[in-house]
Protein backbone atom coordinates (compact mmCIF):
# COMPACT_ATOMS: atom_id res chain seq x y z
CA UNK A 1 0.00 0.00 0.00
CA UNK A 2 1.47 3.18 -0.68
CA UNK A 3 1.81 6.25 1.95
CA UNK A 4 -1.12 8.06 0.66
CA UNK A 5 -3.75 5.29 0.87
CA UNK A 6 -2.90 4.29 4.26
CA UNK A 7 -6.41 2.31 5.68
CA UNK A 8 -7.22 4.38 8.70
CA UNK A 9 -7.16 2.55 12.13
CA UNK A 10 -10.66 2.49 13.66
CA UNK A 11 -9.67 2.27 17.78
CA UNK A 12 -10.65 -0.71 19.61
CA UNK A 13 -13.79 -0.48 21.61
CA UNK A 14 -14.10 -2.84 24.34
CA UNK A 15 -17.51 -4.31 25.02
CA UNK A 16 -18.63 -4.84 28.74
CA UNK A 17 -18.44 -8.01 29.73
CA UNK A 18 -21.52 -8.18 31.22
CA UNK A 19 -23.09 -7.47 27.83
CA UNK A 20 -24.25 -11.36 26.32
CA UNK A 21 -26.74 -9.80 23.56
CA UNK A 22 -25.52 -9.56 20.55
CA UNK A 23 -28.40 -6.92 19.94
CA UNK A 24 -27.49 -4.97 22.84
CA UNK A 25 -23.83 -5.27 21.87
CA UNK A 26 -24.32 -3.65 18.59
CA UNK A 27 -26.88 -0.82 20.11
CA UNK A 28 -23.65 0.06 22.50
CA UNK A 29 -21.10 -0.02 19.77
CA UNK A 30 -22.94 2.22 17.37
CA UNK A 31 -23.56 4.54 20.69
CA UNK A 32 -20.14 4.77 21.30
CA UNK A 33 -18.71 4.76 17.84
CA UNK A 34 -20.88 8.07 17.48
CA UNK A 35 -21.17 9.51 20.31
CA UNK A 36 -24.94 9.20 21.06
CA UNK A 37 -27.64 9.42 18.57
CA UNK A 38 -31.57 9.52 19.03
CA UNK A 39 -33.97 6.45 19.01
CA UNK A 40 -34.74 7.12 15.28
CA UNK A 41 -31.13 7.09 14.38
CA UNK A 42 -30.76 4.00 16.01
CA UNK A 43 -33.45 2.57 14.10
CA UNK A 44 -32.73 4.44 10.52
CA UNK A 45 -29.03 2.76 10.76
CA UNK A 46 -29.51 -0.52 12.61
CA UNK A 47 -32.53 -1.92 11.38
CA UNK A 48 -34.33 -2.94 14.58
CA UNK A 49 -37.81 -2.61 15.53
CA UNK A 50 -38.57 0.55 17.76
CA UNK A 51 -39.17 -1.50 20.41
CA UNK A 52 -36.77 -4.10 20.71
CA UNK A 53 -34.45 -0.63 21.00
CA UNK A 54 -36.35 0.69 23.70
CA UNK A 55 -36.01 -2.28 25.55
CA UNK A 56 -32.47 -2.43 24.67
CA UNK A 57 -31.63 1.24 25.97
CA UNK A 58 -33.49 0.46 29.07
CA UNK A 59 -31.61 -2.42 29.90
CA UNK A 60 -28.21 -0.74 28.84
CA UNK A 61 -29.34 2.20 30.87
CA UNK A 62 -30.21 0.27 34.37
CA UNK A 63 -26.95 -1.64 33.80
CA UNK A 64 -25.28 2.27 33.88
CA UNK A 65 -23.44 1.71 30.29
CA UNK A 66 -25.78 3.86 28.47
CA UNK A 67 -27.04 7.74 29.62
CA UNK A 68 -30.13 9.70 28.07
CA UNK A 69 -29.79 13.71 27.80
CA UNK A 70 -32.87 14.84 26.23
CA UNK A 71 -33.87 12.74 22.98
CA UNK A 72 -30.08 11.69 23.03
CA UNK A 73 -28.72 8.39 24.12
CA UNK A 74 -24.93 8.50 25.21
CA UNK A 75 -22.35 5.86 25.74
CA UNK A 76 -21.24 5.79 29.97
CA UNK A 77 -17.97 5.12 31.06
CA UNK A 78 -18.50 2.21 32.92
CA UNK A 79 -15.56 0.31 34.75
CA UNK A 80 -15.08 -2.82 32.25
Amino acid sequence: MSEGHRAKRTPMVALPAQLSSPRAKLVYLYLTATGGATIDDLQESLHEPLLSLFKILETLTRAGFVSQTGPVYVPTDPKL
